[in-house]
């Protein structure tokens, strides 16, 4: 399990995190989403031992990251932008993970040759910025990890290629029971991996749940009330409303059973619930704290 307590870390005087908790189960695929500059790289840089916090505390299994290297070698990480030793082939690499990690497994590199049909003796620096990404997922899940933690893993490769990967680790979850922690823009990728979603903004976590819940938690209906428009109750919780022409759309946070009850003694002429995706419910839930998409006359 990860754990992060109230964690605080500010540079030059910006808050990067202020009081970000958030909590990653054992087994989980955990996926991390918010708006650029809302702290997730930060965040992820505390949890792999990068950073250390100004306060709180960043556990892994209940054990401090930092300056842990009994932690760490449970844990690998592939960062947006990843690093290598600019001389070095896909071999040399091999070695210097083999260094740090001692469940680093030769069978599996291996057998990963079929997978990325890389060759090892070419220098990195001199491969596709794809090709790279598909060097970091082959030595990361060569070590092993208990812990993967991922920061906008597939960007870069071909749609073919991303599957794979992301086949490679749903097998780990399953089989090794791997705990994933991904941060990601693509949040339709998410919506089909992740079993748990947490939504950062301005440094802090504003909620976390698992995807069923979250998406069981907020509604989207389309309505069309007989009277045209419609006083609805206060202690409604209307995320959103637009209407095209007599057809209302609202998200409104609650489960479909109660929202659609408390609409029905309106006899609207049409009440219909609608699936809502990740994506709107990322748009929706940063509404509330002025983050929308505006409109720009030139």
């Amino acid at each position: 399990m990860i754990e992060i307590q109230d964690v605080k870390k500010r540079f030059d005087g910006f808050a990067a995190l202020d009081g970000t908790t958030l909590t990653v189960p054992t087994g989980a695929v955990y996926g991390l989403v918010g708006p650029n500059g809302a702290g997730k790289s930060t965040l992820i840089r505390h949890i792999t031992g990068i950073y250390r916090q100004d306060e709180g505390a960043v556990l892994v299994d209940g054990q401090p990251v930092y300056e842990n290297p009994a932690v760490k070698e449970r844990m690998a990480s592939i960062p947006d932008d990843w690093y290598y030793f600019l001389q070095s082939d896909v071999r040399d690499m091999m070695r210097f993970y083999c260094g740090f990690y001692p469940r680093f497994n030769m069978e599996r590199y291996e057998k990963f040759k079929e997978v990325f049909s890389i060759d090892e003796k070419r220098t990195i620096r001199r491969l596709s910025k794809g090709m790279q990404k598909q060097v970091a997922f082959w030595l990361a899940m060569c070590t092993m990890p208990d812990y993967l933690v991922l920061d906008e893993p597939v960007d870069g490769l071909d749609p073919v290629m991303r599957r794979q990967v992301w086949s490679l680790i749903m097998n780990d979850v399953a089989e090794r029971g791997t705990t994933v922690l991904v941060s990601s823009h693509n949040l339709r990728e998410l919506e089909d991996v992740c079993d748990h979603v947490g939504i950062m903004n301005k440094g802090k976590v504003l909620l976390e749940r698992s995807l069923e819940e979250l998406q069981g938690s907020t509604v989207k209906i389309q309505t069309v009330f007989q009277e045209g428009e419609v006083k609805l109750p206060e202690d409604l919780e209307i995320l959103h409303r637009s209407a095209t022409g007599r057809v209302q759309t609202l998200i409104i946070r609650g489960d479909i059973q109660s929202v659609t009850d408390r609409l029905s003694v309106y006899a609207p002429l049409l009440l219909e619930a609608l699936p809502l995706s990740l994506e709107e419910i990322f748009i929706y839930e940063l509404g509330g704290v002025d983050y929308e998409v505006k409109d720009i006359v030139l």
